[in-house]
């Protein structure tokens, strides 16, 4: 494909083509599937159906046509569409994951921003809460479960053809890319690796019976956001800044891609609130003070809580043992509990 200058200059043409309401072109996003020469001597465009709302797609289906037949110029376009199932559910237009009551991503619009780590304890709070609960490690280019959670040399158990058990720990069920890699492995994927990575681990892993699954997402607005929104019907999406602006910067576009894609916000958390001095206990606003509920706030969804950054909550973390489970009572744990609370409160069943 990449020896053809028909499909090279398509390629290049639809690169500078951004998805109706974003900035971000089609490419990039994961939309354009494949490019491929057609029967006339033109080119074949196959889109990813990367919206449930149809005028969405036609605006992006004439885009596409008009943007191609300029650069192309008498060259037949033909365009194809790959269509949601049709045995896809009502909720946010996606399936139901079998055996699982509430699906909710976390999600972040940047990196360092802890998600990773909110995620694992938000997991392990909802369990001491009484939900069963399993995290789906979707950050497939810096899976961080593994080590979170003590278990970087564990390997899901085979369940015939392609399913798999999910690993346990802690009473918390989990998947990740980072028990198929060795430490060192870097993972080099293009997009469409990573959707297909996403996918299987929702629809090959044997999760059992469950009340969550928390999906930890990678930072940004690409190809694993997209997947999991065509897939799966989520309960909603909870976001994870820090205070500083640079981060609700992000965390805005991060809001706007998911209200794209028909998911539910169920809030905001505001991480490393403030910096809590190990030994006089004083707390200091780092990345400044209030900005998780003015993000809140400005786009009409919930904060719901704040977790203050302490040396103990990473070094629990790099542990392998997350601060929640390992010290129940401390501040942060507690601040976590109160979250999971809260979620399971905001979630109708």
């Amino acid at each position: 494909m990449a020896d053809d200058p028909l499909i090279e200059a398509a390629l290049e043409e639809l690169g500078r083509l951004p998805f109706p309401g974003y900035d971000a072109d089609i490419v990039s996003l994961g939309v354009v599937a494949e490019v491929a020469r057609g029967a006339a001597g033109g080119v074949v465009v196959t889109l990813r159906q990367a919206s449930a709302r149809p005028e969405v797609m036609r605006e992006l289906d004439g885009a596409v046509e008009g943007a191609l037949r300029r650069r192309l110029g008498g060259a037949a376009v033909e365009l194809k569409v790959q269509s949601l199932a049709p045995e896809l559910g009502e909720k946010t237009g996606r399936a139901r994951l079998e055996g699982t009551r509430h699906v909710v991503a976390v999600a972040s619009g940047k990196g360092g921003v802890g998600k990773s780590t909110v995620a694992a304890n938000l997991a392990l709070a909802l369990s001491a809460l009484g939900a069963r609960t399993g995290l789906l490690d979707a950050d497939i280019y810096g899976p961080s479960v593994p080590m979170l959670f003590g278990v970087g040399d564990a390997k899901p158990s085979q369940a015939g053809g392609q399913n798999f058990f999910p690993v346990e720990r802690y009473g918390v069920k989990l998947i990740s890319i980072g028990f198929f890699l060795t430490e060192r492995s870097p993972v080099i994927w293009r997009g469409p690796l990573v959707a297909g990575a996403v996918q299987q681990f929702l629809k090959d892993t044997l999760w059992g019976t469950q009340d969550f699954l928390l999906v930890d997402l990678p930072p940004g607005t690409g190809d694993a956001q997209l997947t999991l929104a065509q897939q799966v019907a989520l309960d909603g999406v909870v976001i994870v800044t820090t205070p500083q602006e640079v981060a609700l910067l992000d965390a805005r576009r991060a809001l706007a891609m998911f209200r794209q894609v028909h998911c539910p916000l169920l809030g905001v958390i505001e991480n490393m609130s403030d910096f809590v001095c190990p030994q006089c206990g004083e707390s200091e606003a780092l990345f400044g003070s209030g900005g998780g509920e003015r993000l809140a706030q400005s786009e009409g969804t919930r904060l719901l809580g704040r977790v203050p950054l302490y040396p103990e909550l990473c070094e629990a973390g790099d542990a392998g043992m997350p601060i929640t489970l390992a010290d129940p009572d401390h501040p942060a744990s507690k601040a976590f509990v109160a979250i999971a609370r809260t979620l399971m409160e905001t979630i109708p069943d």
